[in-house]
């Protein structure tokens, strides 16, 4: 019997969820209805391929290698803010010929592995590496925070909060740090124009429905026409060009109103589920680097996932943040892989928590 992993459950509803909220736009502006389900399909082949790469790596291999990879991705993070090109204010992307590189997706499964050989053994590392490690960390949040990304600098922030507090870092010191972040990001919502039209609009979206609440009352528009059981699956009205992004970061939205709170509630439930079994995983693992790697697995697509639905339902000011394997996107999707990867490497190495691994291997 072959067992169907959560990340294939994920993927399978990207590509139906992103084929439905994609067609009509697709079809108004490329002359294909397929165009951006055919290159997340094509996407989705690396994705699959880098999955079960790093499935078959060890932990402590990944560890070891992922140091110059997130250094060149740093760098890569870096040239963004001097040469990216720019779509909708910021500039986030890398263009290489006919591929688009969105670095700030790209580092996230390394930033994991490195905030995990930071906080693996905390209280025996030097305090000069300490400081240095922290303050290249810091570097690179406000790198993100210049793009401007601000979304992505937060999670990054409440990634390492999270998995510095599972390490053993003093909570005085993460409150510290919790600290600068606030004032550091109520600083850039201060300086970009449109960081500060987000935040008043989503304290009151109907006052400029029209202009700085625009996204989010056509979001909300979708979710309560949703229902209890949605309007069926293809028959949203809002992705007719009513709501903007909606088939990447307001894509729960078409979800929402076309299966309705009940199928809204079903995903939520299978957030829940993912959130109990990477918590799971991570207290069965052996040593303290996997035990950080699968906290921060789940931290970053939970908290993204979270994130998004927040965002979506007027919870938090409009962010951009994919829906992993459900937005489009390659960069995200090649990431979200990579995390999932690691997540179930760190199952595999510890004591016996494989129920979820697929035994096609075996089949073969």
């Amino acid at each position: 019997m072959v067992s169907i992993r959560p990340d294939e459950i994920s993927s399978i509803l990207g590509i139906c969820v992103l084929g439905s909220s994609s067609w009509w736009v697709a079809s108004r502006e490329m002359g294909n209805w397929a165009y951006f389900l055919k290159k997340q399909i094509i996407w989705t082949i690396p994705g699959i391929s880098l999955f079960y790469l790093v499935l078959n790596t060890n932990i402590r291999n990944l560890l070891k290698y992922s140091k110059i990879i997130f250094y060149i991705l740093f760098f890569l993070i870096f040239l963004t803010n001097i040469t990216g090109i720019t779509v909708n204010g910021s500039s986030r992307w890398l263009v290489l010929g006919n591929l688009r590189l969105q670095p700030s997706e790209l580092i996230k499964p390394f930033l994991i592995l490195e905030a995990s050989n930071l906080f693996a053994h905390w209280n025996l590392i030097k305090n000069d590496k300490k400081l240095i490690t922290i303050l290249s960390f810091g570097l690179l949040i406000f790198l993100i925070l210049k793009q401007p990304n601000l979304s992505t600098a937060s999670l990054t922030g409440i990634l390492f909060w999270v998995m510095g507090l599972c390490g053993g870092v003093k909570l005085s010191s993460l409150c510290s740090f919790a600290s600068l972040g606030f004032i550091t990001g109520c600083i850039s919502i201060l300086n970009n124009e449109y960081q500060k039209l987000r935040v008043t609009s989503f304290i009151n979206p109907w006052k400029d429905q029209q202009e700085s609440g625009f996204q989010l009352v056509q979001s909300l528009l979708a979710i309560g026409s949703g229902g209890l059981f949605g309007q069926g699956f293809g028959l949203s009205i809002q992705k007719l060009q009513y709501l903007p992004f909606m088939y990447t970061d307001f894509i729960f939205a078409i979800f929402a109103e076309e299966f309705g709170l009940l199928g809204c509630t079903l995903f939520l439930g299978f957030l829940a589920a993912f959130s109990f079994i990477s918590l799971r995983i991570s207290l069965k693992c052996r040593n303290n680097y996997t035990k950080l790697v699968a906290i921060g697995c789940g931290v970053l697509l939970t908290g993204q996932s979270i994130m998004h639905i927040a965002v979506a339902t007027g919870s938090m000011p409009t962010t951009g943040l994919p829906l992993p394997f459900i937005s489009y996107g390659g960069n995200s999707l090649i990431a979200s892989f990579f995390i999932a990867g690691m997540l179930l490497r760190c199952s595999l190495e510890s004591t016996g928590f494989i129920g979820m691994i697929s035994t096609r291997k075996a089949c073969n």
